[in-house]
């Protein structure tokens, strides 16, 4: 019975729009009150596993993202996007996802990629008349990009929850981002194809347009190269990449780029430390709450249920993704592989799935689940950021979640070397 009424407060407070580690903390209060349990034994397991190296990860990458922000490193990887595919009908729209992918690469967030490159793509799209609508659908169901293209925030959660190696759970997200990378520029391709757009003209030399937007993007390109090189090559772990990355970003965004300056650095550093802040205060809390939940077996309850329906493993994997998407659309990324890492990774490799395969198919469900309705978070940031009604980015946005989020679901769950063969083919 505290179980249900646990998770009824939980979704009740989310609906009602109460901050994600408010509400858990509210389902801590519950269990404390009504539940019989002492909360403050749960105290030293939160600091406990808050004690890591692995974890200062998480702040570093979230202020080198804030900081590539403000600094403006993202105007030249669209630039060298919107040159390369510019010129072919539904190009323009097309670059957006190609940004997406390679910012989302950088700053491993997709509320940072959707702030940025909706920011910058949008006036675009609209100045080459394309339909307000699916163009910002497009921009919005491409910014989860920043969850699966490495160096991913998530999956360095992920390996830290399912003790699994962060460079495995890296590689298992890039095939997977590349099958949606392709089909999202499909759907955009047949949305645009009886649009009249005004196509970019071609430059009168492209060897040197390319050169010139290329010199321009290449110190926002080389800094995934730096961070991932380091990390595969054994010369610095992701924590210490992650400080890198903090390093490279502020003489490129102050000296180069020029987006830093000195009067916007402190609005910056205090927007990082405000999100640091309550990124942590959500990992600690539902660190806690998972570990009430693994103390009342809540996995194994929830294993028998899901095998008490059916002991076919498709079932058993379609049920486990159908949860995950629910969890996904009530709460944000972070809490919700937080919570769905200890609940469902033991009912998963109860039916042979690989855990660096399971990292793939939650990043991938969680990506989804924040742009489906009605909860759907970067779906309403999104409406913000490209100036956009939800209601002319529904339909589109539902058509991009069949036909290409959806796809690469399928084919991440029950086709196994899309997830692993990358991280098999480089660790053996």
């Amino acid at each position: 019975m505290i179980i249900l009424g646990s998770l009824l407060i939980l979704c009740v407070l989310l609906l009602i729009g109460v901050s994600v580690p408010l509400s858990f903390g509210g389902v801590l209060v519950f269990i404390g009150v009504f539940g019989g349990h002492d909360v403050t034994g749960f105290l030293p397991t939160g600091h406990w596993k808050m004690n890591s190296i692995v974890l200062l990860a998480i702040p570093l990458f979230i202020l080198a993202g804030a900081v590539m922000e403000r600094g403006r490193i993202a105007a030249p990887l669209v630039a060298v996007a919107e040159l390369l595919v510019g010129r072919l009908h539904g190009g323009l729209s097309a670059a957006a996802v190609f940004a997406s992918g390679i910012f989302g690469s950088i700053s491993g967030s997709a509320a940072a990629t959707l702030t940025c490159i909706g920011s910058i793509m949008m006036p675009h799209l609209k100045a080459a008349n394309y339909p307000r609508g699916p163009a910002a659908a497009l921009i919005v169901s491409a910014c989860p990009l920043g969850l699966l293209i490495p160096p991913s925030s998530s999956q360095i959660l992920y390996a830290w929850v399912a003790q699994q190696s962060v460079l495995k759970c890296f590689l298992s997200t890039v095939v997977p981002g590349i099958i949606l990378i392709t089909l999202l520029c499909v759907v955009n391709y047949v949305l645009m194809r009886k649009a009249d757009l005004k196509l970019m003209e071609k430059p009168a030399s492209f060897p040197q347009e390319f050169a010139r937007r290329g010199g321009r993007a290449f110190p926002a390109l080389l800094m995934p190269f730096i961070i991932l090189g380091g990390i595969y090559g054994g010369i610095m772990t992701p924590t210490e990449a992650a400080g890198v990355a903090v390093i490279y970003a502020l003489p490129v965004g102050f000296f180069i780029y020029r987006g830093l300056t000195v009067d916007n650095i402190w609005p910056t550093l205090r927007y990082a430390g405000t999100t640091i802040g309550v990124v942590m205060l959500m990992v600690f809390v539902v660190v806690i709450v998972s570990r009430f939940l693994v103390f009342e077996d809540i996995p194994g309850m929830a294993e028998e249920l899901i095998f008490s329906i059916s002991d076919n493993p498709i079932v058993i994997l379609l049920m486990v993704n159908l949860v995950m998407i629910l969890i996904g659309m009530l709460m944000d990324d972070i809490s919700g592989l937080l919570l769905s890492a200890p609940l469902l990774l033991p009912i998963v490799q109860s039916v042979g799935m690989d855990p660096v395969h399971f990292a793939a198919v939650l990043g991938v469900n969680l990506g989804m689940a924040n742009i489906t309705p009605p909860t759907a978070p970067l779906l309403y940031l999104g409406a913000k950021v490209t100036d956009t009604p939800v209601s002319e980015m529904l339909k589109p946005t539902l058509i991009m979640i069949v036909f290409a989020w959806l796809p690469t679901l399928m084919l991440t769950t029950f086709v196994p070397q899309v997830a692993l063969w990358l991280p098999n083919a480089v660790f053996g």
